[in-house]
C-alpha cells in the first residue's frame, strides 16, 4: 500500500491542538507560570512541537538505504529517516519504553547520536506542550522501527516529522540490541550515519571526528538571558514565594514547572555570576540544573560551578540535579570522570543511605563524581577524567545516595550548610515519581532557612 503524506486523522489532531493551543498561549507552548497563584501574565516559551501545530505534515521518509559506522569498524545497515543527511557523535543508548519525544528534547543529550532500545519509536505521535525544550539535541536517532502512522487523538505529527523540521537525521532497520551490547561491553563510541552513497565521506569525517565532550555543550544550551518565569507567585496563603535563582545548564521544561510551583523563579544562564545575580534579582536560594558534556569543561560548566561553589559559602540554600550535581562534586574537592556507558532511562534503582530505600529513578547522564573511599567506579576505557581539586565549599559532605546497580554517587549532602545534590531527574515526566518529593525537601529546607535567618520574603522589583 501506498504511503500517504498525511492521514485525515492527524489533520484533525493537529487542527485540534493548534485550536487548544491558540487558547492556552499565543506565543507557545511552554509556560511554566501558568496556573501559579499570584500570576497574572507569565511569560511564554517555544515548545519543539510548536512547528507541528500548524504544518501540513513533511513527506514520508524516502525509504533511501543508510549505513551507520562506529569508531571500532562495525558497520550497520539501514534506511534512512528525518533529515536525509550525515549524523556524527558519541553514540548513547537509552532504556526507556516511552518518552521519546521528552529524551529527544532533553539538552543533556546535545552532541550525541541516541540509540532507543525499546523497538517502536513514535507509535504514540509528538503532542504539543510536553518536549523537554525548544529543541531536538541529539544529532541523530537510532532504532529498531520508526512509526510513520502514529496513533493517538493529541498527535501533531510524527518522531519523522519532528526531526525534520528540527533537521535531524534517523535511521532504522538497525539491530539495536547487538549495538548496545557493543556499547556495554566496550564503552559509548563515536559514530557517524548517513546515506549508502556518502560511505566514503562518512569514513573521513570519522576518521577526523573528535570527542563531542570537548565542545562546550553548556554554552550551546543554556538560555540567553535572564527571565522571570512566574512573577508575583504566591501560596495558597496569598504570601509571596521565595524566589529562586536557576542556573541552566540545559534545564528541562519539567523541572522548572516543579519549581515554579515552590518558588518565583529566575531563569539564569550558566554564565551568570552569583555576584551580577544577587545585584539583578535578590534570589533566596539557588538551584544548579542538568545538562551535557563534561562537567569539568573549562567554559560555562565551569562558570556555573563558580556560582554554585560562591552561593554555598554564601550559606545560600542550594539543590543540584544531574550536573548540577556534578558541578557540586567538583566544588568539593572530588574528581568526576566519564562513565562506561553512562545511565540513562526511566528504570534506575538508587538507594539513600540515610532511610536504606530504594528508589526508582528516571537518569541521563554520563559522566559521574567519584567515591570518595572507593574512587571511580564503572569507568570509561578511556579514562577520562577531572585533575583533582580542593575542597572550595567551606563544608563538608556526605554522600546521601548510591546507585544500586554499580554502586556509583548518587546524590551529596553538605553538612551545616543547607545545600544538597542528587544525579537522578525527579522531575521524570513520563517515568516514575519515586523521588518527586525531593522537591519538597528542597522547598522546606529553603523555608527553614528564612526563617532561621530571620530573612522576610518580601515583593521584589529585581528585573521584572
Amino acid at each position: 500500500m501506498a504511503k500517504f503524506s498525511t492521514s485525515l486523522s492527524t489533520i484533525k489532531n493537529r487542527t485540534w491542538a493548534a485550536l487548544l493551543m491558540s487558547e492556552t498561549s499565543e506565543h507557545g507552548g511552554f509556560c511554566p507560570g501558568a496556573g501559579i497563584r499570584g500570576v497574572e501574565h507569565p511569560p511564554t516559551f517555544p515548545d519543539a512541537a510548536d512547528s507541528l501545530l500548524n504544518s501540513p505534515g513533511s513527506e514520508q521518509p524516502s525509504g533511501s538505504k543508510g549505513v551507520l559506522l562506529l569508531a571500532d569498524g562495525t558497520r550497520f545497515e539501514g534506511t534512512l529517516f528525518g533529515t536525509e543527511e550525515i549524523a556524527e557523535g558519541e553514540l548513547v543508548f537509552t532504556t526507556g519504553m516511552c518518552g521519546y519525544q521528552e529524551s529527544l528534547t532533553d539538552p543533556s543529550f546535545a552532541g550525541q547520536v541516541l540509540t532507543f532500545t525499546y523497538p517502536l519509536l513514535g507509535n504514540y505521535g509528538v503532542h504539543p506542550g510536553v518536549s523537554e525544550s525548544s529543541s531536538v539535541h541529539p544529532r541523530g536517532v537510532v532504532c529498531k522501527q520508526h512509526m510513520d502512522f502514529p496513533d493517538h487523538r493529541d498527535s501533531v505529527g510524527s518522531v519523522h516529522d519532528l526531526l525534520v523540521a528540527h533537521n535531524i537525521p534517523g535511521i532504522e532497520g538497525i539491530d539495536t540490541r547487538a549495538l548496545t551490547r557493543r556499547v556495554r561491553e566496550h564503552g559509548t563510541l563515536l559514530c557517524v550515519f548517513g546515506p549508502a552513497e556518502r560511505t566514503d565521506e562518512m569514513e573521513v569525517i570519522l576518521k577526523e571526528m573528535t570527542p563531542p565532550d570537548a565542545d562546550d555543550l553548556v554554552a550551546e544550551v543554556t538560555c540567553g538571558e535572564p527571565r522571570l518565569l512566574n512573577p508575583g507567585a504566591t501560596d495558597e496563603k496569598g504570601e509571596s514565594l521565595p524566589r529562586l535563582a536557576a542556573i541552566d545548564c540545559g534545564v528541562k521544561h519539567n523541572i522548572l514547572r516543579e519549581l515554579c510551583r515552590r518558588f518565583e523563579v529566575v531563569w539564569c544562564p550558566a554564565s551568570m555570576t552569583l555576584e551580577e545575580i544577587i545585584r539583578d534579582w535578590s534570589p533566596d536560594a539557588l538551584f544548579a540544573s542538568n545538562g551535557p558534556g563534561d562537567p569539568a569543561h573549562p567554559g560555562a560548566a565551569t562558570d556555573a560551578r563558580k556560582t554554585l561553589a560562591a552561593a554555598v559559602r554564601q550559606g545560600m540554600p542550594v539543590m543540584g540535579i544531574c550536573l548540577g550535581h556534578q558541578l557540586m562534586g567538583l566544588a568539593a574537592g572530588l574528581r568526576t570522570y566519564k562513565l562506561r556507558y553512562g545511565h540513562r532511562g526511566s528504570n534506575q534503582p538508587v538507594m539513600d543511605l540515610e532511610t536504606r530505600r530504594v528508589h526508582i529513578t528516571s537518569q541521563n547522564h554520563g559522566f559521574a563524581v567519584e567515591d570518595p573511599i572507593q574512587g571511580m567506579l564503572a569507568p570509561h576505557p578511556s579514562g577520562a577524567c577531572s585533575e583533582v581539586a580542593d575542597n572550595v565549599l567551606g563544608a563538608e559532605f556526605k554522600v546521601r545516595h548510591v546507585n544500586s546497580n554499580d554502586g556509583t554517587v548518587e546524590g551529596l549532602d553538605l553538612l551545616d550548610k543547607p545545600a544538597f545534590t542528587i544525579q537522578f531527574h525527579p522531575e521524570a515526566c513520563p517515568g516514575p515519581h519515586d523521588a518527586s518529593p525531593l522537591f519538597d525537601r528542597f522547598q522546606k529546607m529553603v523555608a527553614e532557612h528564612l526563617s532561621r535567618t530571620g530573612a522576610e520574603i518580601v515583593t521584589k522589583d529585581g528585573g521584572a
